[in-house]
């Protein structure tokens, strides 16, 4: 009866070290995928810059060669086109592969999820999406009004999420910051002054997050930022430029660190 025992229990062992094994496996291989595919898209936007060197460069040539005509002119007329064509496959081919790094989410380590689970719960204004390894803060509450400050009672939420990325749970992390807004204009001279769009916001409220996240001790070096102003709702705003607060947001991505 105890070698039975022992027999059921070894088998259980081993069964969970073997899961174990695979899901970290499953783990690693994602990781490895998504650092392969952020050091695909540095070189294509190092590339980038190159090309559009190269074609501010041409159109200032273009400049001097536009009163003397012929052949010469010709020929710079094509390598612009040629180099123009090469800009739009490029930045094509970035926005590509960025949006799939974001959307493609690779369920986070079990430890890792669990704190980032157990921080979403401290506050209505955080929710944590398993699946996909995002957390998803409401501007409304992050932000007041039209501003780009973090609201006073958001910046300890901000904080403690440094403290779980500086954690052995989230040292492998690095995070990209994304704001959204709804696509009510903005009206107001102050607001417009500092904001005059909302796709400006949208960048604005990430790099204050980013700040505020650095003021908590991450590095700025594990952070990215971007902003997509009124254009990625994830709910339909009202007619007439009526806005929704569902799509008032800044999302946060963790990913594999590039490094």
């Amino acid at each position: 009866m105890n070698t039975s025992r022992m027999l059921v229990a070894g088998c259980a062992v081993f069964v969970v070290l073997t899961l174990a094994g695979c899901c970290q496996q499953q783990s690693d291989d994602l990781m490895a995928q998504n650092r392969l595919q952020q050091e695909r898209i540095l070189s294509l936007e190092n590339d980038l810059t190159q090309c559009e060197i190269s074609l501010d460069q041409c159109l200032k040539d273009k400049e001097t060669l536009a009163g003397l005509g012929g052949a010469d002119l010709e020929a710079k007329d094509a390598l612009i086109a040629a180099l123009e064509a090469d800009l739009e496959k490029k930045k094509a081919m970035i926005a590509k592969m960025q949006t799939q790094l974001l959307q493609s989410g690779a369920p986070l380590p079990p430890d890792l999820n669990i704190m980032l689970q157990d921080f979403a719960r401290t506050s209505d204004m955080i929710t944590f999406d398993e699946a996909t390894g995002s957390l998803k803060f409401k501007s409304d509450l992050l932000f007041d009004l039209g501003s780009d400050k973090v609201a006073a009672g958001a910046v300890n939420a901000l904080k403690q999420l440094a403290q779980i990325m500086n954690a052995a749970e989230g040292k492998q992390f690095d995070m990209v910051i994304v704001g959204h807004t709804d696509d009510v204009p903005i009206k107001k001279p102050s607001t417009r002054q500092a904001h005059p769009t909302n796709w400006h916001l949208s960048v604005h409220r990430s790099i204050s997050v980013l700040n505020e996240l650095t003021s908590g001790g991450l590095s700025p070096e594990r952070m990215a930022v971007k902003g997509f102003g009124e254009y990625r709702p994830v709910e339909p705003n009202k007619p007439n430029k009526g806005g929704n607060a569902a799509n008032r947001r800044v999302e946060i991505f963790i990913v594999p660190s590039s490094k």
